[in-house]
C-alpha cells in the first residue's frame, strides 16, 4: 500500500519537467539514462554533450544549464568532460518509495537556441535497507484452549528497497508448538501468520519465546529479526471480526481536518470482558499514520491534517480490532481523495529577453515557459492566451512549455513598449488563472529619415541686416530616438544671381541647431533673393538625410539718395546754363530735371519741389515731371541770369533727398546773350578779358563765314543742286544734336563748341533770327511725356524762298 501512495506521489511531482534526450533512443528530443542509488556527489551518469551533439566545451559558450522549476537540482553539467554527473548522494527509497520504477526526468536549455530537451534518468535500486519490524518485541496472548491449526497474524517487517531487494521470506525458530505460514496480499506484501500446532499447556509453560527472522533476497541478503513473547492464557476462543473485510470511502481533497470518513465495526462471539473490541489503526511507517485517526472506542476513521490529492490521491490503511484478552481482527480501508481545482496555474518563465530590435523578423522567440497545474483532469489542463491587439503570438513546445513570439513587424514609433500579460487559465469549475507580466522594449532602428514641416520655406530679410545676425531657423523632426533622432543640418546647394558673392560669404548655419546667419550685410540693388538647399541628415547607421529649398528674398530699405542724371554737373569746372527765351509764355518748358533712385517700390517714387529761385514765381517745378517751367513772362527787370535750386525726394521712410543747382539764361539772340554775359562782373579780370577776345574772335569768325557762304549762293544760283546737298547734310546735323546744351558762364569757349541752334540769316543782317528749338528729355523713372509746347522742325524742302523778291536760307550755325 505505502509503495503504491509514494509511487504516484513521485510520478506526480516528475510529470510536467521538462526533457532532453536519452540514452535509449525513445525519439530525437528525448535522452534516458540509468544510474544506481547512493552514488557518490560528481559520479557520472551519462555523456550529456554527445548526446546532445556538442563538444563539451560548447556547453558554456551556448549555455546549456538544467532546468529544474524550483526543486532541488540531483543532477549537474560537467562543463569539463561534458557529462552529466549526480549532484548529490541520492536515495531511492526517499524520492519513490515502494515505486516499481523511480524515474526523475528534468529539462536542459540550450540557451542561444532556446532550445529545450528532456532527460529522464531511472534511480536503480541496491540493497541497501534491511527488512526491519517496528517492534523488536511482539506479545501474544493465547488460550491454552486454542485448538491446533489456529493462526495468529503478527506484524509484517517492512524494507524500504523493492524488486529483488525488498522482503522476500520470514523464519521462525524451532519450538514444539508453533509453525509459520507467509500469506501474500494483493498489493504484494507478505503477512507472517503464527499456527498452532499443538495444543498449549498453561501449567507446564505458561510463555513461550520464539524469534521470527525476515529475509530479502539482495546481494548481500540482510535479514531483521523480531522476539515474540507468548503468554498462555485461560479459554478466550473467539477473536474479532469485522463486519467487512474491506471498507472504502472517497472524500474531497478540501474536506477540513477532524471530518469523520467511516466508522468500522468489528463483534466478537465470547461474552464477557472477552467481547469487549477496542479497534486500532496498524502504524505503517510514511504519511499514512499521520493523515488519519482511528477512535479505538467507536471505530470513527476521521482526518487528522488537510489532504492534499496533489500529494497522494489514495490511500490504504489497515484497522485492527482486539479483544480484551488479545484476540485480534484486521480489515482494510480505501480512501480516495477527489481533486478539487484549487490550485491555480503556475507559470515558470525558463528564459526571457526585454529588449528587442524594431526591425525584427516575425517568429522572433521573446520568452519561453513553462506552465503546470498540480491539480487534474480538466482541473489540470491549462490554457494560455495574450491579448489579441498585441503583435505577438504563443507557440506550445514540448511538455507544456511555451514560447513568445513576435507575429507580425514591429514599429518603435508606435508602440516604444509592450507590458505582455500572459494568462494562463484552468478549465476547473470554476476556473482558476495565473497572470504572468513581460515588459519588453523597442530598441530603435534609424527607419525613418528627418522630415520638415513644409515642402519648401521662404524668408524675407530686410537690406543692411547686421552681419552674423540670425536670419532663418529651420528644424526637422526625426521620430527615431537617442542618436537615430540626432539631426544636424548642412547647406547642400544654392542658386545665387550672377552679381551676388560667392555662398561662403553671405551666409552659413549652425549644423546643431539649423539656425542661419548672415555673413554680410544684404544690399537689395546688388541682388533680390537667393535659394539654399538645405539638407537635414540624423546620427544613425546608416544615415538618412532629407532636403527642403529655402529661398531668401530681401526686402528693400530707403538706403539710396536720389541720384540727378540731368543735368550732369560739367567735368571742366564749369557751371551749367539752360537758355529761355524773353518771349517765352507762361508755362514754356526750360529743361527738366531728370533723377533716378537705386531702391525700389515707394522707396523710388520721386518728388520734385523749387527751394530756391533768384525770382520767385517766375518758375515752377512739376512735382512729379521734374520739369521747369516759366510761370509768367519775362520782365525787363528780371535778371539775366537765374539760379534754381531743385530738390529732389524719395517716398521712402526717412526720405532721403538730393538738390540740383540750375541756371537758367534769359535771352533773345546770340549778341544778347554775348552781351549781357560780357557784362556781367568777373572775380578775376585777367580773365574777363580772355574771355573777351574770344568772343570777338568767335563773331568776326562768324560772320566771315556768313558772307563767304551767302555771296557765292547769290552768284552760283545754278548750282542750287549742291546747295541743297549741303543744306540737306545740315539739317541731318542738326537733328542729331540736343536741344538743349549747356552753355558755360566762365568757359564761352565750351559753350560756343558744344551748344548748337538753328540760325535764319537774309542778305539784311537786321533781319536775321536766331530760333530757340523745343529742348528734348528723357525721363527714366516716369513715363516720357511729350512737351506741352512743340514747335514744327524747320522745314528742308527748300532754302529760298522768292517771297518779296528776298532770299531766304536756312543753315545750322554753330557756335
Amino acid at each position: 500500500m505505502v509503495t503504491e501512495q509514494n509511487h504516484r506521489g513521485c510520478i506526480g511531482r516528475l510529470r510536467f519537467y521538462f526533457v532532453l534526450g536519452t540514452l535509449w533512443e525513445i525519439s530525437a528530443t528525448q535522452i534516458r539514462y540509468s544510474v544506481p542509488e547512493e552514488m557518490e556527489k560528481g559520479s557520472f551518469v551519462g555523456d550529456i554533450a554527445k548526446d546532445l551533439g556538442l563538444e563539451p566545451r560548447e556547453l558554456s559558450e551556448r549555455g546549456v544549464r538544467i532546468v529544474s522549476r524550483g526543486k532541488k537540482p540531483h543532477f549537474a553539467l560537467s562543463v569539463r568532460s561534458g557529462s552529466l554527473v549526480t549532484a548529490d548522494r541520492i536515495d531511492r527509497e526517499e524520492l519513490c518509495a515502494h515505486s516499481a520504477q523511480c524515474l526523475l526526468n528534468f529539462n536542459v536549455l540550450v540557451e542561444d537556441k532556446l532550445k529545450i530537451y528532456s532527460v529522464e534518468v531511472e534511480i536503480t535500486d541496491i540493497n541497501d535497507n534491511a527488512p526491519r519490524f517496528l517492534a523488536e518485541g511482539l506479545e501474544l496472548k493465547i488460550s491454552e484452549t486454542t485448538s491446533p491449526g489456529t493462526q495468529h497474524l503478527l506484524e509484517s517487517a517492512y524494507d524500504r528497497d523493492v524488486g529483488v531487494n525488498s522482503l522476500q521470506s520470514y523464519k521462525l525458530s524451532s519450538n514444539h508448538h508453533f509453525s509459520l505460514r507467509v500469506q501474500s496480499g494483493d498489493d504484494g506484501v507478505k503477512y507472517p501468520e503464527l499456527v498452532l500446532e499443538q495444543a498449549l499447556d498453561r501449567e507446564k509453560e505458561p510463555v513461550l519465546h520464539l524469534l521470527l527472522t525476515a529475509w530479502d533476497g539482495g546481494e548481500p541478503v540482510r535479514s531483521g529479526t523480531a522476539r515474540i513473547q507468548v503468554t498462555v492464557l485461560d479459554a478466550n476462543d473467539n477473536a474479532p471480526v469485522f463486519v467487512q473485510p474491506l471498507y472504502t470511502v472517497s472524500v474531497p481533497e478540501n474536506v477540513p481536518q477532524g471530518t469523520v470518513l467511516l466508522t468500522v465495526n468489528a463483534t466478537d462471539a465470547d461474552e464477557g470482558i472477552n467481547s469487549q473490541v477496542r479497534y486500532f489503526q496498524v502504524k505503517v511507517p510514511g504519511e499514512t499514520s499521520q493523515m488519519f485517526q482511528l477512535n479505538s472506542v467507536t471505530g470513527e476513521l476521521s482526518t487528522l491534517q488537510n489532504l492534499d490529492y496533489e500529494e497522494a490521491e489514495f490511500y490504504v490503511i489497515q484497522a485492527e480490532a482486539q479483544d480484551g484478552l488479545g484476540l485480534k481482527g484486521r480489515a482494510k480501508i480505501h480512501v480516495t481523495v477527489l481533486d478539487v481545482n484549487d490550485n491555480a496555474p503556475e507559470v515558470t518563465i525558463t528564459s526571457v529577453t526585454d529588449l528587442i530590435p524594431e526591425n525584427a523578423l516575425p517568429g522572433a522567440v521573446i520568452a519561453l515557459f513553462h506552465v503546470h497545474d498540480r491539480d487534474s483532469g480538466e482541473n489540470g489542463r491549462v490554457l494560455c492566451s495574450i491579448p489579441g491587439y498585441l503583435p505577438f503570438k504563443l507557440e506550445k513546445k514540448v511538455d507544456n512549455y511555451h514560447s513568445l513570439v513576435t507575429s507580425r513587424a514591429l514599429d518603435r514609433e508606435e508602440v516604444p513598449e509592450y507590458n505582455i500579460t500572459v494568462r494562463a487559465e484552468d478549465f476547473g469549475s470554476p476556473a482558476l488563472s495565473t497572470d504572468t507580466h513581460i515588459l519588453l522594449h523597442v530598441a530603435d532602428i534609424n527607419d525613418n529619415p528627418p522630415t520638415f514641416s513644409q515642402v519648401a520655406y521662404s524668408a524675407y530679410i530686410q537690406e543692411n541686416n547686421p552681419r552674423g545676425a540670425s536670419i532663418y531657423s529651420l528644424t526637422a523632426q526625426d521620430p527615431d530616438s537617442e542618436q537615430n533622432a540626432l539631426v544636424t543640418y548642412s547647406i547642400m546647394d544654392s542658386i545665387l544671381p550672377s552679381e551676388a558673392p560667392p555662398l561662403s560669404s553671405i551666409v552659413s548655419m549652425n549644423s546643431e541647431t539649423g539656425v542661419l546667419y548672415a555673413l554680410c550685410s544684404f544690399d537689395y540693388e546688388q541682388f533680390q533673393e537667393f535659394q539654399l538647399t538645405v539638407t537635414a541628415r540624423d546620427s544613425g547607421d546608416p544615415p538618412l538625410s532629407t532636403n527642403v529649398s529655402l529661398t531668401l528674398f530681401i526686402l528693400d530699405q530707403n538706403d539710396n539718395a536720389p541720384e540727378i542724371l540731368y543735368p550732369a554737373f560739367p567735368t571742366d569746372g564749369s557751371s551749367g546754363v539752360e537758355l529761355a527765351p524773353r518771349s517765352a509764355e507762361p508755362g514754356y518748358l526750360v529743361t527738366k530735371v531728370v533723377a533716378v533712385d537705386a531702391d525700389s517700390g515707394q522707396n523710388a517714387w520721386l518728388s520734385y519741389c523749387l527751394i530756391k529761385a533768384t525770382e520767385l514765381g517766375l518758375f515752377s517745378v512739376g512735382p512729379h515731371s521734374g520739369e521747369i517751367r516759366t510761370v509768367r513772362t519775362f520782365l525787363d527787370k528780371d535778371a539775366l541770369k537765374q539760379n534754381l535750386i531743385v530738390a529732389v525726394t524719395d517716398n521712402g521712410e526717412p526720405p532721403l533727398s538730393a538738390t540740383v543747382s540750375v541756371t537758367v539764361a534769359v535771352a533773345d539772340s546770340i549778341p544778347e546773350i554775348l552781351s549781357d554775359l560780357s557784362s556781367q562782373a568777373s572775380p578775376h579780370p585777367q580773365d574777363d578779358s580772355l574771355l573777351t577776345f574770344y568772343l570777338v574772335i568767335a563773331v568776326a569768325a562768324v560772320s566771315s563765314l556768313f558772307f563767304a557762304f551767302i555771296v557765292p549762293l547769290l552768284v552760283l544760283r545754278l548750282r542750287r543742286w549742291w546747295m541743297l546737298q549741303v543744306v540737306q547734310s545740315a539739317g541731318d546735323h542738326v537733328g542729331g544734336i540736343p536741344s538743349s546744351q549747356v552753355l558755360g558762364i566762365d568757359g564761352v569757349r565750351a559753350f560756343l563748341q558744344t551748344y548748337s541752334h538753328e540760325v535764319s540769316l537774309t542778305t539784311d543782317s537786321r533781319k536775321s533770327q536766331l530760333i530757340f528749338p523745343q529742348p528734348n528729355y528723357a525721363d527714366t523713372l516716369i513715363s516720357q511725356q511729350s512737351c506741352e509746347q512743340e514747335e514744327p522742325p524747320l522745314p528742308t524742302q527748300s532754302l529760298f524762298q522768292g517771297k518779296d523778291e528776298q532770299a531766304f536760307c536756312q543753315v545750322n550755325f554753330v557756335l
